[in-house]
């Protein structure tokens, strides 16, 4: 078992680019099943914590990977749209 203070000490890293996310700062329960829906991690602070921050990331349950002893795995993909490139004609 694991408790939730542990789960949010552990990194969070996507294996889609190798990047860390953060760390875990909330859960999405669902109160009907009990079950964890989702993990959350706090946007990151712009400027020392100041003006504002970056938006929350959530990510599915289903998505975490590997809950290792000081790393969680996921697959993370933004959702960023594609560039397009004009071609030249």
């Amino acid at each position: 078992m694991v408790k939730i203070s542990e789960f949010q000490m552990k990194d969070v890293v996507n294996v889609a680019d190798g990047k860390k996310l953060g760390n875990i700062g909330d859960i999405d329960i669902n109160i009907n099943t009990g079950k964890i829906e989702a993990v959350i991690i706090g946007g990151a602070g712009k400027v020392l914590g100041f003006f504002g921050r970056d938006a929350d990331v959530v990510i599915p349950w289903k998505n975490i990977i590997k809950i290792g002893e000081d790393v969680i795995l996921v697959r993370y993909q933004d959702a960023i749209e594609p560039k397009y490139i004009e071609e030249e004609a």
